[in-house]
């Protein structure tokens, strides 16, 4: 594939030199311009200079989001504070954010990686993009709208929220593009249809980030909105923000970007490497950030590499969609469970729709009990509620070895947000 934002190398060797090169500076620029990753490199006993090949990032030790957290407010920074142009911060679990400063190259590399996200979208300079997602702090709304400008396409930059004037911007400035998260796609959509203005519009591609999204979710929106590609676009604060890959127009994984950053995929207990096809964690390592570098960084993102080369032609590696966090795991009646095991098992049944809920109790009797609150199809009946149910909590004994009850609501009836969608809800604490 062809394209201003596309990578600059052809083969497998040129890229592995371009990664050595960059890996060598980034080690470089780590351990002299932190004192974070100088203190731990060498507790680890390794130099810069041991750095020789791509073999040698193994014996470099990890960072963690603990580290960032315990860093706090300025972890990782490898570059004096004058040059030091923005931050922007995630959540943390421990109640302190985990925050990323940036340089002005760190800004242009962020721009030229979303921009190619847009090219590997099929976009043009006649699309109109409406961006739905957080602006402020957060990395999305300006990482969206910086890769816009810069690939050239008008941004709409309505944020989060406000369904009512997101409606009349669908219907009043026509954009064709929707960037928002997935549980916001799903309410503009829904919303659309009820307001009677579907047809009206001209949306043709929805980029949707920052949560999972099951096949059904995914069908829904495309459905509702007349869409002729749904993308999915991952990325995290701590690697510049969203815009670190992009599934291309034949939706056969996502092409990521080893030009700007190294993708391990290991397993999340023993930290070695999976065989290829397997699913790991997702651990990185830029290339060129100099604000706060990362070297192997747990991201506990879930997936696995695809082989070979995509129809697209385009020299980009894939990986799947994320499949969850290693960190996600809920444990009931000695079982590990995942919420895409959840999802995977609703995905065979008929008659229920895309949102879904898992909550766990604990009730008087010591024992764990698990229900699973799912909705009816637009079309369905309730009368064939308990006979889906029961199907569905068949299929779960079968498929997990641990019973749980299944709950069968209205269309509709389960929250909808313009952020992330809680799914796990667990009450045993």
């Amino acid at each position: 594939m062809a394209g201003t934002f596309q990578p600059q190398y052809r083969t497998q060797a040129e890229l592995e030199a371009l990664q050595l090169e960059g890996l060598k500076w980034t080690v470089q620029h780590a351990y002299h311009g932190s004192e974070f990753y100088r203190e731990r490199f060498d507790a680890a006993g390794v130099k810069p200079d041991a750095i020789q090949s791509l073999d040698d990032l193994r014996r470099l030790p990890f960072v963690t989001a603990q580290d960032l957290q315990q860093g706090y407010p300025f972890p990782l920074r490898a570059v004096p504070f004058e040059r030091i142009v923005r931050i922007h911060a995630s959540s943390g679990t421990t109640g302190k954010r985990k925050v990323m400063a940036y340089t002005a190259k760190d800004i242009d590399d962020w721009a030229n990686m979303f921009a190619r996200c847009y090219e590997l979208a099929g976009l043009t300079a006649l699309d109109r993009v409406q961006i739905c997602v957080g602006y402020g702090v957060w990395t999305a709304g300006v990482g969206f709208q910086n890769g816009c400008e810069r690939f050239g396409a008008m941004a709409l930059p309505v944020g989060p929220g406000n369904t009512e004037m997101h409606l009349q911007f669908l219907e009043d400035f026509q954009p064709t593009v929707i960037c928002s998260t997935a549980s916001m796609a799903l309410l503009l959509a829904e919303e659309a249809e009820k307001a009677g203005i579907s047809d009206k519009l001209n949306v043709r591609k929805v980029i949707m980030g920052a949560e999972r999204s099951s096949d059904a979710m995914r069908a829904k929106i495309r459905a509702l909105f007349r869409a002729e590609h749904v993308f999915d676009i991952p990325g995290l604060t701590e690697v510049y923000g969203p815009g670190t890959g992009l599934d291309c127009l034949h939706h056969a994984g996502i092409h990521y970007f080893p030009d700007y950053y190294i993708l391990e995929i290991l397993d999340p207990n023993t930290l070695e490497p999976v065989k290829e096809g397997e699913v790991g964690e997702m651990v990185y390592t830029t290339l060129r950030k100099e604000g706060a570098p990362l070297v192997r960084y747990r991201s506990r993102d879930l997936t696995r590499l695809i082989p070979g080369t995509c129809a697209c032609g385009s020299v980009l590696p894939r990986h799947d969609r994320i499949s969850g966090r290693s960190d996600d795991m809920f444990i009931i009646r000695g079982v590990n469970i995942y919420p895409s095991h959840i999802e995977e098992i609703l995905a065979r049944h008929h008659g229920i729709a895309s949102e879904y809920q898992i909550v766990l109790e604990r009730h008087d009797d010591g024992k764990d009990y698990m229900t699973v609150k799912v909705e009816r199809a637009p079309d369905g009946v309730q009368e064939s509620d308990a006979g889906i149910a029961k199907n569905i909590a068949t299929d779960m004994r079968k498929s997990l070895l641990v019973s749980g009850a299944v709950e069968i609501v209205g269309y509709g009836e389960l929250p909808r947000t313009g952020r992330k969608s809680q799914r796990l809800f667990d009450k045993r604490t």
